[in-house]
């Protein structure tokens, strides 16, 4: 960890936050970098050099590259010389001891550098971007170092290129709206991750410490609070990005849009970890040549990005295969299940969709139970070696935590956006009197929660 959470909440965010908008305009995104290396090298000293030395490179690569272009000199070196050296960094960093073995050599035992899946990405994608045209080598290391080191997203996104805040980056407008709505954001996004993900997590611990995944209901209930869990995690630290971002001016874009009402594997990759999705595609798929050379090499092409996909997410051989099963899933509708799928109910579709989600996640978790492999649970769901269908800790647990099952699943759903965007419409004085009441009311709890348990786990951490 970093540090604890309420050492980021009531100490490093507001001395920041302070001394952001104490600066001239022309000083804040020095005061960024600044914040976001002190962030980064609190918890990762041993790591920062390896970040600063990304920023440094990338910044030459792109400065190179510009200059190259501008005499219309060979300059398609400099981008391969920036991929291979931005890829092998991240490839020996989070690959290295899970190729070791297999090349007969020792394994180096070496921590993963916090969030150097994130920021690799993102100054690489700037790297390609000077090289396509599409954005202009920026002149300035802090502003480019404020780019790749911003604490809001550093640790685990969204995935921000820099096209998409590159002018936010010469001049942002900080209004007490936006800040509103920042502060709204990151608060809900805070929630997401301490009241409902974290509760999730220790319910799905208490089942696998208790044996109670030894029975059918036991394996569902796990997998459903893991689903739950993940979701809650993950969205809930890209929601205080974006609020956290909004707060200083930036727009970053969003990264989940309700992906558990999804009704097919298609439609769920459009709206889960989005800016995920959005870069292989930019920078995998499409150059690959997408779907624009025939069946066969598209699906060669989508068998290549979703291996990519897979691996990057943490190297064990889990992660491999939970991405060449989204590779088949979307590689089946593709030819023919969306059609076929079309006649079905809608509720048949989503529900179909669902299983298949959570049949995902468990391959996904499967480097995280322990002596149970993935399969044996898979089997587990429908009876097969199980010591029954219920167990006492199952039912008590399942009545115990059933109101937050309850509002973890409809927070799964638009639908408390709806009401609070139409009561924003209808009502704007009683929406903004419900904000001014719940933000403090939701800190409180928070709070309460984050200072009573020592359970507080983040999954995309390890990512």
């Amino acid at each position: 960890m970093l540090f604890s959470s309420l050492e980021f909440l009531y100490l490093f965010l507001p001395l920041s936050l302070a001394v952001y908008f104490l600066c001239p305009q022309r000083w804040r995104n020095a005061v960024l970098l600044l914040v976001s290396l002190i962030f980064y090298g609190l918890g990762e000293p041993m790591y920062l050099p390896l970040m600063l030395l990304t920023v440094a490179a990338d910044y030459g690569f792109g400065l190179l590259l510009s200059r190259r272009m501008r005499k219309n000199r060979s300059h398609r070196w400099v981008l391969i010389l920036a991929v291979v050296f931005n890829l092998s960094l991240l490839a020996f960093f989070k690959y290295y001891d899970l190729i070791a073995p297999l090349v007969f050599l020792p394994e180096l035992g070496l921590s993963l550098p916090i969030g150097i899946s994130f920021y690799t990405f993102q100054a690489l994608s700037y790297v390609i971007d000077v090289y396509r045209r599409e954005t202009e080598a920026q002149r300035s290391f802090v502003d480019f170092g404020t780019y790749v080191s911003l604490f809001p997203q550093l640790i685990a996104g969204p995935i921000v290129r820099y096209t998409e805040i590159d002018e936010q980056l010469k001049e942002r407008t900080h209004t007490l709206s936006r800040i509103s709505s920042g502060v709204t954001v990151f608060l809900a996004g805070l929630c997401k991750k301490v009241l409902l993900a974290n509760p999730a997590g220790a319910l799905g611990e208490s089942l696998l410490a208790g044996a109670g995944i030894e029975t059918v209901a036991g394996v569902w209930l796990w997998l459903i609070s893991y689903a739950f869990q993940i979701y809650f995690d993950f969205s809930g630290y890209s929601d205080m990005a974006i609020g956290l971002g909004r707060i200083l001016g930036f727009e970053f874009p969003q990264n989940f849009r309700y992906p558990y009402v999804s009704r097919s594997i298609t439609e769920f990759w459009r709206r889960w970890h989005i800016t995920l999705s959005s870069w292989f595609r930019s920078y995998v798929y499409i150059p690959l040549g997408g779907n624009r050379r025939g069946r066969w090499r598209t699906y060669r092409n989508l068998l290549i990005t979703w291996a990519l996909t897979g691996l990057w997410h943490g190297a064990a051989w889990n992660f491999l295969l939970w991405g060449l099963y989204f590779f088949l899933l979307l590689a089946l509708e593709k030819a023919f299940l969306l059609r076929a799928a079309e006649r079905l109910p809608s509720v048949l579709r989503w529900g179909g969709t669902l299983f298949l989600i959570l049949a995902g996640w468990l391959i996904f978790a499967s480097d995280s139970l322990g002596d149970v492999s993935g399969l044996v649970l898979f089997g587990r769901l429908f009876g097969v070696g199980v010591n029954g269908v219920f167990s006492g800790l199952t039912v008590y647990e399942a009545v115990r935590n059933l109101p937050l099952l309850a509002v973890m699943a409809v927070g799964c759903t638009p639908l408390p956006k709806r009401l609070y965007e139409r009561l924003c419409r209808t009502r704007p004085r009683m929406a903004t009197a419900a904000r001014i009441v719940l933000c403090p009311i939701a800190l409180l709890l928070c709070t309460a929660y984050l200072v009573d348990s020592g359970y507080n786990p983040f999954l995309y951490f390890r990512f």
